[in-house]
């Protein structure tokens, strides 16, 4: 496949660009900085800006499918607004183009008891902003008819790890393993969401993973 992965110097992004790539995709990696692209066999960076919605429409052009690992910016005391932004223009790049886009998002909208995981008293402050915007963009792509998308949340705890390719799917609830915890590596995340790119199994839905 082609696939136009925006945010692909990003922790996240980096994951998804090495799993496109060894499964022999073709990547356009779309990022602000493209000397920050890591270099894999069939990776191309090209420079623009996520809120660029005219810009971004250009880029995704001639790929197949289209990849947001978009962020606003950890720390970014303006993050809520930058997200939201962003992720408004990545959905009307490919809405334009008329590309199939798979969003990752992050765990904070997901469902426990009823209630969303950023609205509890536990949720760390320094990531709130963040995953309301998130949370946001999901809520607007929910209210979309004229895009094919999914949206991915990782499971609550994601870090480093190994890549098993052995993990369990959710909808809006989190996945919990036999100890009660939610967790995942990133390496599995992006190997969950290059197989939705390629088989297509959530199309207008929410869905998050976890072992």
């Amino acid at each position: 496949m082609k696939i136009a992965l925006i945010g692909a110097s990003g922790f996240v992004g980096t994951t998804i660009l090495k799993e496109a790539a060894s499964r022999g995709h073709k990547v356009t990696a779309i990022v602000r900085s493209p000397e920050k692209v890591a270099q894999f066999d069939g990776v191309t960076a090209v420079k623009a800006d996520a809120s660029d919605a005219e810009a971004l429409k250009a880029a995704i052009s001639g790929c197949d499918i289209v990849i947001s690992a978009f962020n606003g910016g950890w720390g970014d005391p303006d993050i809520y607004s930058k997200h939201l932004a962003g992720s408004k223009a990545i959905v009307a790049a490919a809405r334009a183009a008329e590309k199939r886009v798979i969003v990752v998002g992050g765990a904070g909208s997901l469902e426990v008891d009823g209630k969303q995981l950023v609205d509890g008293p536990h949720f760390p402050d320094a990531y709130k902003d963040g995953a309301r915007a998130a949370r946001d963009a999901l809520a607007a792509l929910r209210a979309e008819t004229d895009v094919e998308w999914s949206f991915i949340s990782p499971a609550i705890m994601m870090a480093p790890g190994e890549r098993t390719a052995k993990f369990r799917i959710g909808g809006d609830q989190p996945v919990f393993d036999a100890k009660g915890e939610s967790h995942i590596s990133v390496e599995d995340l992006a190997v969950a969401i290059v197989d939705e790119a390629e088989a297509p199994k959530h199309t207008g839905k929410r869905f998050t993973v976890g072992y």
